[in-house]
């Protein structure tokens, strides 16, 4: 690949991605602002900036310097702690209702029913709730539609969902949505994910860059290497491009 165009919440943003994917660094890169970035009015009409990223011709011995000056900047990034992450994402950490109570009304519920109809999508809800929480499970054919792309529509109705409950009230309530038991299955995905990496890892003394992941799941991935002797993790990048770091100890 000699070029890559990329979207992000500012120029810097969108340059790192594409940067990232060409696995080049600024010097090796004619870098075009194709479009720049605006807030719009109290976030309305905001836009992302676009970049074009395309290489540089340059001969082997320059190449051959300029990835080792790279490696070297890799090797400065500060580390975190998994503790760090995971105090980070405690107030987003999965509920279950094993031990709540089912409801049949709730501000929740009322918000989910009306802005599911209004989409056009045919769902069903099981709501649960106990003092400080309200768990809804969603059903239906339309189920696949809500989780959306890696669970991105799932966590965004979530957080819609959580205002319209918390706008009046007095008392924080967390709000936890799950279709089709998706959270569950995504979190056993990730464990899984995380020690066929911490394998290769091992295998080829690399360490592996993991794809951008919301806080909840960048946890995951900490929590189920935290005990590793061979391998410790870490987390760089800015929201919402953020992700996980395996390498060796």
């Amino acid at each position: 690949m000699d070029f890559s165009e990329k979207w992000g919440k500012d120029v810097e943003t969108a340059t790192a991605l594409a940067l990232d994917e060409l696995k080049c660094s600024k010097d090796e890169v004619k870098i075009t602002v194709l479009e720049e970035p605006s807030r719009g009015f109290l976030g309305i009409g905001s836009k992302l900036a676009k970049v074009r990223v395309e290489k540089i011709e340059v001969s082997e011995n320059d190449k051959t310097e300029k990835i080792e000056v790279k490696e070297e900047v890799n090797e400065t990034v500060t580390e975190e702690t998994v503790e760090n992450e995971t105090t980070e994402v405690t107030s987003n950490k999965l509920i279950r209702p094993d031990n709540m109570k089912e409801i049949e009304e709730h501000p929740a519920l009322s918000f989910l029913k009306e802005t599911t109809e209004k989409m056009g999508l045919e769902l069903s809800f099981k709501a649960y709730a106990d003092d400080n929480n309200v768990f809804i499970d969603i059903a239906g054919k339309d189920a696949g539609t809500i989780i959306g792309k890696r669970g991105q529509t799932l966590d965004a109705i979530q957080y819609l969902t959580s205002l319209a409950v918390n706008k009046k009230s007095e008392d924080y309530v967390r709000v936890v949505l799950d279709a089709e038991n998706y959270r569950s299955k995504r979190e056993k995905t990730l464990e899984r994910l995380a020690h066929r990496l911490a394998d290769k890892v091992v295998r080829t003394k690399r360490s592996v860059k993991l794809e951008p992941m919301n806080p909840y799941e960048r946890m995951v991935i900490h929590a189920a290497l935290v005990n590793s002797p061979k391998v410790k993790t870490r987390s760089e990048g800015e929201e919402p491009y953020r992700r996980v770091v395996i390498e060796l100890k």
